[in-house]
């Protein structure tokens, strides 16, 4: 149980559903989440996501038709997707995605805010602000 925090749900079940692009979870306290790609996409814990700091986030646009393409086991405390746009460097643990299935309809909120406060589409493809650095061809 190492890198968990005391008490802490982990799961029970996970499954990747390609046709319909949801993580199906179960924790162990009995909490169901279907989680959209597109969700855990947008609100990647990654820095390429995240920025390095508050107020540094990378708005997600596009982001509606990604896959996961692939779902690897970090130890026992996280998963590692990698999506079908080239993103792979967010490590998602049980408590984020947890977090992102019990809060999904605010962390939805925030977003669509996030998006018209920048003035743009959800299906808009994303701008590359110079020098991202995540080529990935």
């Amino acid at each position: 149980m190492a890198g968990l925090q005391a008490g802490s749900p982990t799961p029970t079940a996970l499954t990747v559903h390609s046709q319909s692009r949801i993580l199906e979870i179960a924790f162990s306290d009995g909490a169901q989440f279907k989680i959209p790609f597109e969700l855990m996409r947008i609100y990647s814990p990654s820095a390429e996501v995240q920025g390095h700091g508050p107020g540094q986030e990378v708005l997600q646009t596009g982001k509606r038709e990604v896959n996961v393409v692939e779902l690897e086991p970090i130890g026992n405390y996280a998963v590692k997707p990698v999506f079908s746009d080239g993103h792979e460097s967010g490590l998602f643990t049980w408590d984020y995605l947890y977090h992102l299935g019990a809060d999904q309809s605010r962390l939805w909120d925030d977003y669509h805010r996030r998006l018209q406060a920048a003035g743009v589409e959800r299906d808009a493809p994303m701008v590359a602000a110079g020098g991202h650095g995540c080529s990935t061809h």
